[in-house]
């Protein structure tokens, strides 16, 4: 199986439908399945720029239609009738194959996502052709009766959107970096599954996005990994 990691910088507007679909052209031949970091389609700070620029679903239909040749995970904000929610969407042989929306939205410090977002409030798996699959964004990762759903879930392949600014500078590296490396690690041990783990890069108002995309085995050893701050596509085999 060969994994695309997609570390974008994703721009606050609606211009990231066309750059997702231009990478997913330029590998679709070369990989099995592509995946993009937290809100891939729209950018991090939406804030009142939610009401303008989140997805419908319908909307997405080149992105069906591209996925009857490589699976393909996104993350963006979508519209569900009068709300908005910060999902991961998989699509696979031309539709929708599952869509997850991030059910723990972080209000605090620098973050604000419960001000715009609806909670989702399922964590499920799903069957691929790679086998079953569980995708979370970000926050997720970070509560521990969510370790215990995936255990429950029993997932192949456990896939994070994420959208982490860096933080906590010292000697040793990022903090942040730390933490992830800990949280994804764990769970790659409870569940016995492969991570893939796609972070984005780019700066949006003071904010800083490190990047570090990786991908895990069941042990919790990196497989391959990407580097900091920078824009890239690598595609992996696992």
């Amino acid at each position: 199986m060969k994994v695309t990691l997609a570390q974008t910088s994703p721009k606050l507007n609606r211009s990231n439908l066309q750059n997702i679909i231009e990478i997913i052209n330029d590998v679709k031949d070369e990989s099995d399945l592509i995946v993009f970091p937290e809100l891939s389609l729209n950018g991090y700070l939406l804030q009142d720029k939610l009401f303008e620029d989140a997805w419908n679903l319908g909307e997405l239909t080149e992105l069906e239609e591209l996925s009857e040749s490589i699976d393909i995970v996104v993350g963006g904000a979508i519209k569900d009738l009068n709300i908005f929610r910060n999902s991961a969407l998989y699509f696979s042989n031309a539709k929708l194959l599952s869509q997850h929306n991030k059910v723990h939205l972080p209000n605090y410090g620098m973050f604000e996502e419960a001000r715009y977002f609806k909670a989702g409030d399922v964590f499920e798996s799903f069957e691929t052709r790679f086998g079953k699959v569980s995708m979370l964004v970000c926050e997720d990762l970070w509560h521990k009766e969510v370790h215990h759903d995936l255990i429950s879930e029993n997932p192949d392949i456990v896939i994070a959107l994420v959208a982490s600014p860096a933080r906590g500078f010292s000697d040793d590296g990022l903090d942040i970096e730390h933490k992830w490396k800990d949280i994804i690690t764990q769970v790659a041990s409870e569940c016995k599954a492969k991570i893939i783990f796609v972070n984005r890069v780019g700066f949006e108002d003071g904010l800083g996005f490190w990047g570090g995309s990786c991908i895990l085995d069941e042990n919790g050893e990196v497989i391959d990994s990407l580097p900091h701050y920078k824009e890239m596509i690598k595609t992996i085999e696992i």
